[in-house]
């Protein structure tokens, strides 16, 4: 760059930062809606509330495109962008946009959401802090048997369900544990042992807190995995409820995680070799491919899928 351009650009960069500030976004909700910060129950006495959040499909489409501020093209090419983006995994421009959640959640929940390890986590801590008398009780028609298939999940099949006997022995048992429990721990806090060690006979089904911050891609991510069908269902509903906030702040990247992402399928090598045999000459045409809501150039890509399929 010519040092005489500097001045002139580094002016252009200051006026279009501001003009990028103060421009209302196209795509996402007011920021000050009471409705997109309220609480959204989980489960008996959890919920999922935003706190904040940095950034919308703005901040996707200018991440993109390395604009200092000039502001974007027509909003139907944002959505192109953005969508073409998420099919082909060009990820950076997603983590310009940030989540800041507070959750109340079971402990054993907790445990398993702890494994997604791309996230900012603030705890309530049982160490200096006194721990609620707040457990998770399964509804009625949650519990099931340990699913045949799979082995770390249940079977929730209506053709094999557990008698209602066995369903309130389980709720009864449940209940009095922790009852017990509890009511051990608070007679150890009112004689002054310390905190750290009163707490360690509490059962995982008593309910934490933390604030759990996130970008965009690696909410994608989590989201994709806990709304699945084989996820453990007390995990599943704080992932809707996280679902139904992401959606409302990026809209555009949300619609397009739903089409690539989450109600998509990827197919091995084995499998490509399988569909070889289904495939036709058939072409498809824009009309039909529009129809499904596909677009020319999602078109050509499917073409040159399939005929990757045929030359396997």
């Amino acid at each position: 760059m010519c040092a005489d351009k500097i001045p002139t650009e580094e002016a252009e960069i200051s006026t279009n930062r501001k003009t990028i500030t103060l421009k209302n976004s196209t795509s996402s909700p007011n920021p000050d809606s009471k409705d997109l910060y309220a609480p959204r129950p989980c489960l008996d006495k959890g919920f999922v509330r935003l706190v904040d959040f940095m950034g919308n499909d703005d901040s996707i489409v200018q991440a993109a495109r390395v604009s200092y501020g000039k502001g974007t093209k027509k909003s139907t090419e944002d959505r192109g962008l953005i969508r073409y983006l998420l099919r082909h995994s060009h990820t950076t421009p997603f983590e310009m946009v940030e989540f800041k959640f507070h959750v109340k959640l079971p402990i054993f929940v907790a445990r398993q959401w702890i494994r997604h390890r791309t996230a900012n986590v603030n705890e309530y801590s049982g160490r200096y802090s006194v721990m609620e008398d707040e457990f998770y009780m399964p509804k009625t028609e949650n519990i099931h048997f340990q699913s045949k298939l799979n082995k770390q999940g249940r079977d929730d099949s209506v053709e094999h369900e557990p008698s209602a006997e066995l369903r309130k022995k389980f709720s009864d048992a449940t209940e009095d544990i922790q009852r017990r429990s509890y009511s051990d721990y608070q007679e150890f806090i009112e004689v002054d042992l310390a905190r750290e060690l009163a707490r360690i006979n509490l059962p995982i089904s008593m309910y934490t807190q933390w604030y759990w911050k996130i970008d965009l891609h690696n909410l994608f991510h989590f989201l994709r995995l806990r709304l699945d069908t084989h996820a453990q269902y007390e995990i599943r509903v704080f992932a809707q409820a996280m679902a139904e906030i992401v959606k409302e702040v990026t809209p555009i990247a949300f619609g397009a995680f739903e089409d690539y992402a989450l109600n998509a399928v990827k197919f091995t090598k084995g499998e490509l070799k399988l569909l070889q045999d289904a495939l036709t000459n058939a072409n498809i045409d824009d009309a039909t491919a529009k129809s499904c809501g596909v677009s020319k150039r999602e078109l050509r890509e499917l073409e040159d899928k399939l005929a990757f399929v045929k030359k396997l």
